[in-house]
């Protein structure tokens, strides 16, 4: 037995295949490993977490490394109650949140989440992310924000999990994870640059986080969109805007999101369910707030303690810059013909494919090739 002052509470793994009886109830896969639902002899229920993408580790450092993750402690960081080093096993056993995770709870057919809940759920994601970035005394990148890994309970409270397995890696693992760390759909473009990682990876991700937050789909993925269509008269230039038309189409919403920021069209950006319990400028606020965040220049994009400065409303809206966000542009008609080439058929005959030399004109005026329309692969971001 290793003694580490500070060290959270070491379980027997005898305990804790008592506590999930032998592994039964799966709640949650990761790139780390497999959740399961457990109950102590306490009557406490947690999430035991198999740790299986530790290679080498020894058990000496990684007691260590729980010492110190076992000692960050913020409201929105899921708490980790112990741990298990026994033989090649490794064990963490978590605070269990029983509404599961945000991204089951946007994506899944359960109720809608209201406009307020989904602000105070941006606010405690990033409440939890600054802690982490500047509030805690070892500074931790998180390296995969996600839906996935933002959890909640039934007052929905937010709570960031795997905050601290980062902090797990050996160094013969980090070259790895300096070009595959993260999760294809919220990797920042610094990842496969050769560039130096910092906290600014974790708040690309969010920015994508927050767009799902408006929207509620995944940022890939295929939607059905309602439009009016105008028409010109016959008498004179005057036209008038026929019915809606709702159309199926494969959108890549970071795209979609900075072309209607352009056109200062935000009500389309919102979940559709939302029915009218949502203004404009409620929308917008998170739409800029998300597209600063995803600058392509790290050094453009806010700390996440201004994020949260932002959405509480205590320091002014960024202005998104359009030079650092055109890499967008590229991804767009990257995957359009990624998608072309491994699309099926049944999805061109939808017509999910549009012409990419296809125009769109702009608020200002200004046509330009619209490229919100990309593959049906899970991912908003670079390979």
């Amino acid at each position: 037995m290793i003694s580490i002052p500070g060290l959270p509470r070491r379980f027997a793994y005898e305990e804790l295949v008592a506590a999930t009886e032998n592994f039964k109830t799966l709640i949650g896969r990761g790139g780390f490993g497999t959740v399961y639902r457990g109950t102590l002899s306490d009557k406490t229920v947690v999430a035991v977490k198999k740790i299986t993408s530790l290679g080498i580790q020894g058990k000496k450092e990684f007691c260590t490394e729980i010492s110190i993750i076992g000692n960050i402690h913020h409201v929105n960081l899921v708490r980790l109650k112990g741990f298990c080093a026994q033989g090649r096993q490794r064990f963490l056993v978590l605070e269990y949140m029983n509404r599961g995770s945000l991204g089951s709870t946007l994506f899944g057919n359960g109720p809608v989440l209201e406009w307020q809940e989904r602000l105070e759920i941006a606010i405690g994601t990033a409440r939890g992310l600054a802690y982490l970035h500047s509030g805690c005394e070892h500074r931790i990148i998180h390296c995969d924000v996600k839906p996935e890994n933002i959890l909640l309970n039934d007052n929905l409270q937010v709570k960031i999990s795997d905050f601290g397995l980062s902090k797990l890696l050996n160094p013969e693992q980090s070259f790895l994870f300096t070009t595959m760390r993260g999760t294809r759909g919220y990797l920042a473009p610094e990842w496969i640059m050769s560039s130096t990682i910092s906290d600014k990876a974790d708040v690309y991700s969010y920015g994508l986080v927050l767009l799902e937050i408006v929207r509620a789909r995944k940022n890939c993925s295929i939607q059905t969109w309602s439009h009016s269509t105008k028409t010109s008269s016959s008498e004179g230039n005057a036209s008038s805007s026929s019915p809606s038309v709702s159309e199926h189409r494969l959108i890549y919403f970071p795209l979609f999101a900075l072309e209607m920021h352009q056109q200062r069209r935000y009500l389309e950006l919102a979940d559709p369910r939302l029915e009218g319990r949502v203004t404009s400028e409620e929308v917008e606020k998170l739409v800029r707030i998300a597209l600063c965040c995803v600058h392509e220049d790290p050094a453009l994009r806010p700390s996440m303690a201004h994020v949260v400065g932002m959405l509480e409303g205590g320091l002014s809206l960024g202005e998104p810059r359009s030079e650092s966000l055109n890499f967008l542009r590229f991804y767009g008609q990257r995957f359009i013909e990624e998608s072309r080439m491994e699309g099926s058929n049944e999805l061109k005959d939808l017509g999910l494919y549009p012409d990419i030399n296809a125009t769109s004109n702009s608020a200002a005026g200004v046509s330009y090739n619209p490229m919100s329309y990309i593959s049906s692969q899970q991912l908003s971001g670079p390979r």
